[in-house]
């Protein structure tokens, strides 16, 4: 291969699905922080209502992860409607995306 095919494959392989990589691979680490922390303060909930404290319902925990799911999918097609626009068509961008979750 020539110099100008492997900077060809550099920048519009190689860099979008090592960036792609990278966020996929932060995005699942930073996926499971929250949810663990989001079941701690879920336990804590019920821990405190088994002891007498009554606010703490059903309806509310349901909204509450309705909102956390909406917000967590609009994260999710905000990154990937990104990482679609680095390099082209963002294939790599995607694929290095994808590999990057199922790393983390």
């Amino acid at each position: 291969m020539n110099d100008d095919t492997t900077n060809f494959l550099l920048t519009t392989v190689g860099a979008p699905f090592a960036i792609g990589l990278a966020v996929g691979f932060f995005a699942k680490k930073a996926l499971k922080l929250v949810l663990f922390l989001a079941g701690a303060g879920i336990v804590a909930l019920f821990v405190s209502q088994y002891y007498g404290y009554d606010g703490v319902d059903n309806e509310s925990l349901r909204n509450m992860a309705d909102t956390a799911t909406s917000g967590a999918k609009q994260s999710g097609d905000f990154l990937m409607e990104r990482l679609s626009n680095i390099g082209g068509k963002g294939i790599s961008a995607t694929a290095g995306f994808l590999a990057g979750l199922k790393m983390g």
